[in-house]
């Protein structure tokens, strides 16, 4: 096995890319099979189902599996090893609650672009389905119970926090960085990596109007990895704004509230929440960035 390991990991980058969307197919297929056999498969819990299985065949199986084939140490090649201090979990943590009003306002500027006349019936198309995306959001949140606050922290919030860095900082992360090419002690930035892969989370997505915060976002993480090191960090951030989503929708809906107001605060009447929002980020994250290096930490890359 140590020998078929090491003829893998010495494979070409698009044999790994065939290896691993192939992988993400098959299990793909199988999910859509499991799903297809249930009775109501309309039902809010069956389509919760299809999402579970759609994020662990999509997003969490297949950088594991390719991990194990593609290295003989996976979870260090997918920066798992490392674990994060209590300094970096407490920043990252605030780094995200802190920009969560800013996120709300660069969406909001993001649904204000209008695409030229020409690409009129692919920006309908877009719209027609982030409205089908938030309807089904919505309906996924629809909760005032413990029990149906607990099962949206697992399916809304933390399997889509592991899946979703697994494979995007995790495996896409280190196949742009070209991490098995360079040696241990490298110092490059992969700044042209980082970005790539950000700008592929946003598009995965398939949310236009919301493609720039996210791609923001995807950046963030990125660097936040390289920084420390550790893919818990990225993790630990997504988690938190998956998670204070899936909060604030159930308080909203325990309370009676207007859903709509979920995604507006930083906009609107509360725009000064946003902009001061993004500049504390952008003040936190240098901070974070100028305490690391004088921390001597090791990269991830």
């Amino acid at each position: 096995m140590t020998k078929l390991k090491g003829r893998y990991q010495a494979s070409p980058p698009l044999l790994k890319v065939a290896q691993w969307l192939g992988s993400a197919f098959i299990l793909t297929i199988i999910a859509l099979l499991c799903w297809n056999c249930l009775p109501d498969k309309q039902s809010t819990t069956a389509l919760k189902l299809l999402q579970t299985l759609q994020t662990l065949s999509l997003f969490m199986l297949p950088p594991l599996m390719m991990a194990y084939i593609w290295s003989r140490t996976p979870a260090q090649w997918l920066h798992l090893t490392t674990r994060p201090t209590l300094m970096q979990t407490a920043m990252s943590v605030l780094i995200m609650l802190i920009a969560i009003p800013g996120i709300n306002l660069l969406a909001h500027w993001n649904s204000l672009i209008i695409l030229p006349d020409f690409l009129r019936p692919i920006e309908a198309v877009l719209q027609q389905l982030e409205e089908q995306a938030a309807a089904l959001t919505l309906r996924f949140m629809q909760t005032t119970s413990a029990t149906g606050l607990i099962s949206n922290i697992l399916v809304m919030a933390l399997l889509p926090a592991i899946s979703e860095e697994l494979t995007f900082r995790g495996l896409m992360l280190n196949l742009f960085a070209g991490k098995a090419q360079h040696s241990a002690g490298s110092q490059r930035t992969p700044h042209a990596a980082i970005w790539a892969v950000a700008f592929i989370f946003a598009l995965v997505h398939m949310q236009f109007y919301g493609f720039i915060p996210r791609m923001l976002i995807g950046a963030l993480l990125g660097y936040m990895l390289y920084s420390t090191g550790s893919l818990w960090i990225p993790v630990i951030m997504h988690f938190t704004n998956n998670a204070a989503a899936v909060l604030a929708y159930f308080v909203v809906f325990k309370t009676g509230l207007n859903p709509d107001n979920v995604d507006t605060i930083g906009t609107g009447t509360t725009l000064w929440l946003g902009l001061i929002s993004i500049i504390a980020t952008l003040t936190l994250v240098i901070f974070h960035f100028k305490r690391q290096q004088q921390g001597n930490i090791n990269n991830a890359f």
